[in-house]
């Protein structure tokens, strides 16, 4: 309700026009509104009935105009009065004032404390009765009572209803209070009855699960998922009206999405209820995780054969040299030849092993994308033979999408690609390298060659280590090296035959780069003061003003005394129980442009924390990578 002039005075223009006089105190026990039939009924002076007036000081005025009878103590009186307004619940009383007049009042409890009171004046009825007393003598007084009592019990009947109106009101209030809640969740909420048709929404099965109907209330399963979803969660929702709760997840083909989808049966109508979260980050993220516990694994596996290898091939190297200088006949020096090549390329697979096991750490930095694309189709074009051309598309890409990639490692993943199509080629043949944004949730990276495709063997162990159709020519690491790279990235990589041969799709998650930040106001939050000398000298020479602080709360001592503050550059781990991650959090949605810096290994649960929340620069940083986060230039 607004605060409207013309609002109020029609409201009080209507509530004068009723018969009853009526009056709200709030939980204060101050007078809130009153109209003019309250005022003259008891004949109140103004300043009764101006809102703000005080209950106690009302009572004691007409307790002092003898409207209660006589009063020995009246601060007793009025004291007890006000106690029950305090502790005040839903009545109905019928009384006789001082005038001789009859009213009756009925008073409701308000939500937020407070009441409200209806008087109405009941002195015809009570004549009424009065005269049927005086003129029915021949009626018993059992009769008398009875009629009595019912006149009394209309009346209360009546007060009942009025709060049984009050309630249906609070109830409703309820239930707009609850769809606005689940409309505010960023969740599908919805129930399904027993034949599949959704009798309960709220908005957001669209935003989760795009190209869902967008009012599903009264439409079938099918008709409101699309088919593939549809298949997926049709078996689930069979047992959910069986009585079997279920969590499962799946991949949302339509959107590229990961779906969460939790399903609690309602015994009450056999239906089912369905609660469906699009969670595509946070499996980005455990894929990440998960891929990064496998590696260190293998790491250590591979860390003690790879030693013991490489000294059995040490003596066999040399064992082979000495045996060149004994001067053996000319066939044991072709055997020996042979036995040192094997043993070089073993070492050398032993050092490719190593590379693909050990600890990488992926570095994303701003990258100008169409920039990349160009730089390597130079670079990929010099690795191949007169026959075989590459082409390059990029579809519906802005010309200056900035993205935060590991530029490195997906060039030596999209590099591994396309020397792949070249040796199915043959000397002949179309190397096409396409790039399109799918979803606005992945950038994606397809490789297609005009070569004779995968078999089915080779499809189903193409990304397992060691696995080559090369024979001797080939590791058989390439395309796991590519399949590691986009687990630890949280993408995922695919190969299928298409319709000129193989294809394989390498797809990453879409992480626009932040905004670059123009020179300003800095705040610089490190307890290390070398590390916090350091950072402050490179935000300097980058044209920054830089104010320090060493922990959570005196930064944000500062953040609030300085409102012009246009960069927060933070150390995840700072000095006192609160982080850099609780820092920005506290900043909260309107806060500058935040980086947070770290040490910690990505494995870490802070850093996982981190990266929901804000870029993270990896310490040791320098004053270039520090320019290529804030924006000032990207690579490439």
């Amino acid at each position: 309700m607004t605060n409207n002039p013309d609002n109020q005075a029609m409201t009080m223009a209507g509530l004068n026009l009723i018969q009853q006089a009526l009056s709200i105190y709030d939980s204060d026990l101050r007078l809130v509104v009153s109209n003019e039939r309250f005022r003259s009924m008891f004949a109140l002076p103004d300043w009764t009935v101006t809102p703000g007036a005080e209950f106690a000081a009302t009572i004691r005025y007409l307790a002092e105009r003898g409207e209660y009878g006589a009063i020995d103590d009246i601060d007793a009186f009025v004291k007890e009065r006000v106690d029950l307004a305090r502790a005040f619940e839903a009545h109905y009383i019928e009384r006789q004032m001082s005038n001789g007049r009859w009213i009756s009042v009925e008073g409701s409890p308000l939500p937020n404390g407070g009441w409200v009171a209806v008087y109405t004046d009941i002195t015809g009825s009570k004549r009424q009765e009065e005269l049927l007393r005086t003129r029915s003598e021949s009626l018993s007084d059992q009769l008398l009572n009875r009629a009595e009592e019912l006149a009394k019990t209309n009346r209360e009947l009546e007060a009942t209803v009025t709060a049984l109106e009050e309630a249906k009101r609070q109830l409703t209030a309820m239930e707009a209070r609850t769809r606005l809640t689940t409309e505010m969740m960023p969740a599908h909420i919805a129930h399904v009855s027993s034949n599949k048709v959704y009798t309960y929404s709220n908005r957001r099965v669209s935003s989760v699960m795009p190209g869902s109907l967008a009012d599903p209330v009264g439409h079938h399963a099918s008709e409101v998922l699309g088919a593939q979803p549809y298949s997926v969660i049709s078996p689930h929702l069979e047992r959910g009206f069986a009585g079997a709760s279920s969590v499962f997840e799946f991949n949302h083909e339509p959107s590229s999405r990961r779906i969460r989808v939790a399903l609690t049966p309602d015994s009450s109508t056999g239906g089912v209820y369905i609660l469906s979260m699009d969670i595509t980050e946070e499996t980005q993220t455990r894929s990440a995780l998960q891929q990064n516990r496998r590696r260190q694994l293998a790491a250590q596996m591979v860390s003690g054969l790879a030693h013991d290898f490489s000294n059995l091939l040490t003596i066999v190297l040399g064992s082979q040299s000495r045996l060149q200088r004994l001067g053996l006949p000319p066939k044991a020096d072709a055997l020996i030849n042979a036995t040192l090549t094997a043993a070089r390329r073993g070492g050398d697979l032993l050092n490719r092993i190593a590379d693909m096991t050990g600890l990488r750490d992926l570095h994303p930095l701003p990258t100008r994308l169409q920039t990349f694309l160009t730089e390597f189709e130079t670079l990929a074009s010099t690795t191949l033979p007169e026959g075989v051309t590459l082409r390059l598309e990029s579809r519906f890409l802005p010309s200056n999408l900035i993205l935060m990639l590991d530029s490195g490692s997906l060039q030596d993943s999209l590099l591994n690609l396309v020397l792949n199509a070249r040796d199915a080629c043959n000397g002949d043949g179309e190397i096409s390298l396409l790039v399109d944004v799918v979803q606005d949730t992945w950038i994606e990276f397809t490789v297609i060659d005009t070569g004779p495709g995968f078999s089915e063997h080779a499809l189903s162990h193409v990304f397992d280590p060691f696995f080559t159709t090369k024979g001797d020519n080939g590791s058989g690491l390439g395309l796991a090296m590519v399949y590691d790279v986009a687990k630890l990235s949280g993408g995922r990589v695919q190969a299928r035959n298409g319709a000129t041969g193989a294809e394989v799709c390498l797809r990453l998650p879409l992480r626009l780069a932040p905004a670059p930040v123009a020179p300003g106001l800095a705040l610089l939050v490190e307890d290390n003061a070398l590390i916090r000398t350091d950072v402050r000298e490179m935000l300097i020479s980058q044209g920054h003003t830089v104010i320090e602080a060493t922990s959570t709360e005196e930064a944000l001592l500062l953040a609030q005394d300085l409102p012009d503050i246009a960069l927060v550059l933070s150390d995840i781990s700072l000095e006192g129980e609160a982080t850099g991650i609780d820092l920005i959090e506290r900043l909260g949605q309107t806060r500058p442009t935040s980086f947070l810096m770290t040490s910690l290994p990505e494995t870490d649960p802070l850093f996982q924390r981190a990266v929901q929340l804000a870029p993270v620069i990896r310490k040791p940083f320098n004053s270039e990578t520090l320019q290529i986060y804030l924006g000032l230039d990207t690579v490439s």
